[in-house]
């Protein structure tokens, strides 16, 4: 396992991470598989281990924190994260003081963990001012309960926001920020996020990176029985047109030059770009977790990577 530094801290997490969105509480809802795929990465270097607690309003957390009990809590660096609604109660979302303050609470509760490495934002909230969202999440870090807090999907106009109000208050800023991010899903990260977040001393963790499993070629030939895309509409409704399937399936030759799977090339694609620190995917099976881990081995050359790049050139999916 490879490990990179967050942003301009001295916080290292494996460059293949685990998250446990539409899997761990919802796909998979079998203790001891959750454990095995655990147990498997961290085996194999993951120390990185991403949640939020609207994945499966809450059983993702209460899964994961059960697979990792035990393990040694300095060799894990966890993060959760909180916005979205958690219940019908007006106050249970979003990123007011009151429901930052109850929800890192709750979720550590789940984890089974003091602290989080990492706490992220999900998404902006409009409706609560950005020096209110800021001041608490500086007051998590002073009491302990979590050591860096970051952004996921937020406006790069929100994020410039939030470290003005940090640096001109002295609270801590923001450290790292969470994109979607793959070969079906490059010009936001490419044009607009990575440009900007060296100059903040902000890192990058990018999750979807096999565009929930379009690009491994699971859906060449239609929609498999009880497969992410089959399940999910949301997810059905951006991955599943003729263009991107189309896309995947030029890739395909680009991989059986390879002698890889597709996964193994989409993963490696996304390791050989600059100012990442780590990659998001997720698992059902041990199997897919090492296949996964084998793009740690694969070197594109220079060729492939023009080949890979004008299949998928920026703006054209």
């Amino acid at each position: 396992m490879k490990y990179k530094k967050v942003g301009n801290s001295g916080l290292r997490i494996s460059l293949l991470s685990l998250g446990s969105w539409t899997t761990f509480g919802d796909s998979v809802k079998d203790e001891a598989l959750v454990g095995d795929i655990v147990k498997a990465a961290y085996d194999k270097g993951v120390n990185f281990f991403d949640m939020a607690d609207a994945y499966a309003k809450g059983e993702s957390e209460r899964m994961m924190g059960r697979a990792l009990k035990g393990l040694p809590r300095h060799t894990l660096v966890l993060s959760s994260k909180l916005f979205r609604p958690m219940s019908e109660d007006v106050n249970d979302q979003g990123l007011s003081r009151k429901h930052i303050m109850e929800s890192i609470d709750k979720s550590l509760s789940r984890i089974g963990t003091d602290y989080l490495d990492i706490y992220f934002c999900h998404r902006h909230d409009p409706e609560t001012a950005m020096e209110e969202t800021v001041r608490a999440m500086d007051d998590l870090i002073h009491a302990g309960k979590i050591l860096y807090w970051g952004t996921s999907e937020w406006p790069m106009e929100k994020i410039e926001e939030a470290v003005g109000l940090a640096e001109r208050y002295n609270l801590y800023k923001p450290l790292v920020e969470q994109s979607q991010y793959s070969l079906l899903y490059r010009e936001r990260v490419e044009k607009e996020v990575l440009p900007s977040l060296s100059k903040y001393g902000m890192g990058l963790v990018v999750f979807s990176p096999l565009a929930s499993g379009l690009l491994t070629g699971k859906y060449d030939e239609g929609i498999p029985e009880k497969s992410r895309i089959g399940r999910l509409g949301f997810v059905r409704e951006t991955w599943y047109r003729e263009d991107p399937i189309a896309r995947v399936r030029q890739l395909k030759t680009v991989a059986e030059e390879l002698k890889i799977p597709r996964n193994e090339v989409a993963l490696a694609w996304i390791l050989n770009q600059a100012g990442i620190s780590s990659i998001i995917s997720g698992a059902t099976h041990r199997s897919q977790l090492e296949s996964n881990l084998k793009a740690l081995e694969v070197t594109l050359p220079r060729e492939v990577l023009a080949k890979i790049d004008k299949i998928f050139c920026p703006g054209s999916n």
